[in-house]
This record gives C-alpha cells, structure tokens and sequence, in this order.
C-alpha cells in the first residue's frame, strides 16, 4: 500500500492521485466511547463506493469526517489532496445529508437559484442541475407540493451545483419505494460517469451491487471488508451481500 505521506504530497504536488479520499488511523471519540479507531481507507476517484452496516456502525460519523466536520482524536483524512474541510474543497465536494437540505416554501428552481448564490456557483448550473435529475418538468413547483422522490431529487441537484468531484450522499434512498431507489441509483451511475466520485451510505444490502467498491461495517466501527461484491462473494461463498456480511461478522466476532 501506498505510504499515506506520499500519496498526499504528490496529489497536493499535481500529480494524479488514483484515490480521491485516504484515510489514516481515523480516531473519533465520543464521550467515553471511539466510535471509530485507529480506521483506514482509500476510495477510488471516479468510482461509486457503497458504505454499508447496520445503525451505531459508524458510517455517518465516517463521511462527517470526510467532510471536515466531524471533531477527530487522530488520524489523517485527505481529500482530493487536501487535508479535510480544507477552505478549498468547499466546492469541490458535496455532501447530501438524511434530512431535506431545501426550502418547502421555495419552487425547486428558486431553491436552487438561492443555494448557487450561496455556493458561488454559476446561474447555467441550476438549469444544468434541475435537468440532470429530471426535474425539469417541476422546476416552478413548490418544494412541498413535490413526492418523496421528487424532493430527494432537489437535495441532490442542490448538491450538483458547481460540479463537485466527490459526493457524499447519506442514506439518499431511506423510504423510498423499490422504483424510486433506481431511479436515484442510475442516476448515480450517471453522475459517476461524467467523473466525479460517490461515496454512498445505505443499510439497505440489496444495494450492494449498485456499487464499484463496497465498505462494510459492523457495529462499533469495524471495517469488515473494502472490497468489489464479486470479491467478497467469492470469498464468503455466499450468495448476495447480506449472507456475506453476516459471515463476516460470524467471522470476525470467532476471533474476539
């Protein structure tokens, strides 16, 4: 593996860097309890890593550090090159939180004329955005008057203004219907291929293979596997994600 201080330093130098995210010996501490310790992690650039677990896994605390915004005990994050919640990554990454980031009472494109303002971001962008989700049909309608699907739309064309290369996107699809998760899913996909990196939360396995890369954690913060699905179920022998995760946990639980 790469030595973590090189890997920064030549991205930081302009050189490509195959990683958009390292992490090194993450420590977070809350209260009495390290909700993560001592994690590492690389995530490719331009690839859709689906972070995975069980609630109390840690996988928000995870992406907050990512972002910079998580208090951390120790450790490295780097992102993009730069050292997390660094002032220039502001707009180079974006991060969708569970809960609405959009004003009921403002129409989707008002909603996203007021975030551009904010972000710095260029008018063309909300239009570019509005469409990229599909939403161009209910551009003028009030966020409230929009379905749960179409409001999760909002918050991630909020999210692609300015063209960020790294999405952080927590637990986009949580009660969604079957058909609105793929919707939102080769959207993803979409998004992916025009370059910029995904880093996805679900406990929702069945989402698994929607991924390049998959994280799983178990409660606690324990990185059970960084690994491709077709790796891990040849590993595990298992037939789908769920069976290979609870064997990674039997596993892991037998060497405690």
């Amino acid at each position: 593996m790469m030595n973590y201080e090189m890997g920064a330093a030549e991205a930081r130098s302009g050189q490509p860097d195959e990683h958009a995210v390292r992490i090194r010996g993450l420590r977070v501490v809350r209260g009495a309890r390290a909700i993560l310790d001592g994690f590492d992690l690389d995530i490719r650039r331009g690839s859709i890593t689906g972070l995975l677990g069980p609630s109390g896994s840690g996988k928000s605390t995870l992406m907050r550090a990512i972002i910079g915004v998580q208090k951390i005990a120790g450790g490295e994050v780097d992102v993009l090159g730069s050292p997390a919640g660094s002032a220039g990554l502001r707009t180079r990454v974006a991060y969708v939180t569970q809960a609405p980031s959009v004003y009921t009472d403002l129409t989707v494109r008002q909603n996203l004329r007021y975030f551009a303002d904010v972000l710095g971001a260029p008018h063309a962008d909300v239009d570019r955005a509005i469409g990229q989700v599909d939403l161009g049909d209910h551009a003028d309608k009030l966020a409230t008057n929009l379905s749960g699907g179409q409001f999760s739309r909002v918050s991630l064309a909020v999210a692609l203004l300015g063209r960020p290369e790294l999405l952080v996107l927590d637990e986009p699809t949580v009660g969604l219907d079957p058909v609105l998760r793929q919707e939102l899913w080769d959207m993803f996909a979409e998004i992916a291929a025009d370059g910029a990196t995904l880093l996805v939360s679900s406990h929702v396995m069945d989402e698994a293979q929607r991924c390049n890369d998959l994280v799983l954690l178990r409660e606690g913060g324990v990185l059970l596997a960084h690994d491709t699905l077709a790796n891990l179920l040849e590993r595990t022998g298992a037939a789908d994600a769920e069976q290979a995760f609870l064997h990674l946990v039997s596993k892991e639980v037998s060497h405690v």
